[in-house]
């Protein structure tokens, strides 16, 4: 998600935008390459739905106008207009007159939320072939930071996973940084985080729940999937709590569309 800032013309100039204190801060969506075979509006709708469903407390509400959008994707602005009108039709943004385009407040995703065994999620994040690409002592991102104290850093853990040879998921993992310092790496090219947790050094895991969501990936997260921005991927987050219901981890993953199944098994009691 990108932020940029907007102000009014000055009447007196060239045509250049004009900066001052009194800009505003609205949403700018990541570059996207259309696939020119499909419908360009509705590629750069799935592109900003996304965009306003992973919104973050505190990021702007307003969109840049439609001129700009435009120009942003390279289509018309009468292509544009049809892109925002399918996001108005969900109730994802409404747009004023003379005002701009908003986000709605009500507007937010449904996530498919998930409770399991811990065996059941180590079987999940199982791989033969893991990547670390490091470990470094990083302030909680704002989606997770609610979970940490306040003010207390943790420790992010990079990797990526491959099964025969191909890339099929991204993963950061934020450990509390007392946990975190006595991990083994090596530990966690074999082991998945949690079994590492509870198998390693000895958390006692009371509580795992999984939310999982498809949205479209960072520029980092495409690069590293080896994936191009308009590709859809099962983003799942994982937070892990000990019988005292600290959180201890959270666990941030992107699987690729193209190459994971995600599947869920009902029994009844």
């Amino acid at each position: 998600m990108f932020l940029y800032r907007i102000s009014a013309r000055d009447p007196d100039s060239d045509g250049e935008v004009q900066m001052s204190d009194d800009t505003e801060v609205v949403l700018r969506p990541p570059a996207l390459t259309l696939n020119r075979k499909l419908p360009l509006w509705y590629q750069v709708a799935q592109h900003l739905r996304s965009l306003i469903l992973a919104r973050r407390p505190g990021d702007p509400t307003r969109l840049p106008v439609e001129e700009d959008l435009a120009a942003h994707y390279g289509i018309s602005v009468m292509t544009m207009r049809q892109a925002l009108r399918e996001l108005e039709d969900e109730r994802l943004i409404s747009r004023h007159r003379r005002l701009g385009t908003f986000v709605e407040e009500s507007a937010t995703g449904r996530p498919l939320r998930l409770l399991g065994s811990v065996d059941a999620v180590v079987s999940q994040q199982a791989s033969d072939d893991v990547e670390v690409l490091g470990s470094e002592l990083v302030d909680p991102p704002g989606e997770f930071a609610e979970h940490f104290a306040t003010g207390v850093p943790v420790t992010r853990f990079r990797r990526l996973r491959r099964e025969h040879g191909e890339i099929t998921s991204y993963a950061e993992n934020f450990v509390l940084a007392d946990l975190a310092s006595k991990i083994d790496l090596d530990d966690l090219r074999r082991m998945p985080m949690t079994a590492v947790l509870r198998d390693r050094i000895g958390v006692e895991i009371g509580l795992i729940e999984d939310t999982a969501e498809a949205r479209l990936p960072s520029p980092d997260v495409a690069t590293l999937l080896d994936i191009s921005l308009g590709d859809p991927v099962l983003y799942c987050v994982g937070v892990t709590r000990d019988v005292d219901g600290r959180v201890v981890d959270i666990a941030s993953i992107h699987y690729r569309g193209d190459r994971f199944k995600f599947a869920v098994t009902f029994g009844t009691a």
